[in-house]
């Protein structure tokens, strides 16, 4: 029976490909943009991610592109992640050149428009209904 303490356990348990799918989705990074600056498939992007263990020099190239520490995508936690990519994404990076799926204040504001468009048609209602009880 082998015997694994909390280091040699951590140390297995993590899955760099997991890792760098779930920092570039926090990101809003698809695999295309990953393919693209890899000059590779989307498809080898995808088996990338699905890798338990990357060498060190894929690793750092997915950093250098993702604009974060190699640190992150090999001790990746749900906690620290919106820390680490706070502080080291850049608008100025290559993702910031590229057009992302969507923009989040658009969506903000699609999201307002229709809101307001409901509460319109709800008053239309009312006061249609307020008129028919007079």
């Amino acid at each position: 029976m082998k015997i694994m303490n909390e280091e040699t356990q951590f140390l297995t348990s993590v899955h760099h490909g997991r890792n760098i799918k779930r920092l570039r989705e926090v990101l809003g990074v698809k695999q295309d943009a990953l393919a693209i600056e890899f000059n590779i498939t989307q498809q080898a992007v995808s088996d990338l991610e699905k890798k338990a263990q990357l060498s060190d020099d894929i690793l750092e190239k997915v950093a250098k592109v993702l604009n974060i520490p190699v640190d992150a995508i090999k001790n990746f936690n749900e906690e620290t992640a919106v820390n680490v990519i706070a502080n080291t994404f850049n608008e100025a990076s290559f993702f910031a050149c590229h057009q992302t799926t969507f923009n989040q204040m658009d969506k903000l504001t699609e999201m307002m428009e229709r809101l307001l468009k409901t509460e319109q048609e709800k008053n239309t209602l009312l006061e249609k209904m307020l008129a028919e009880k007079k």
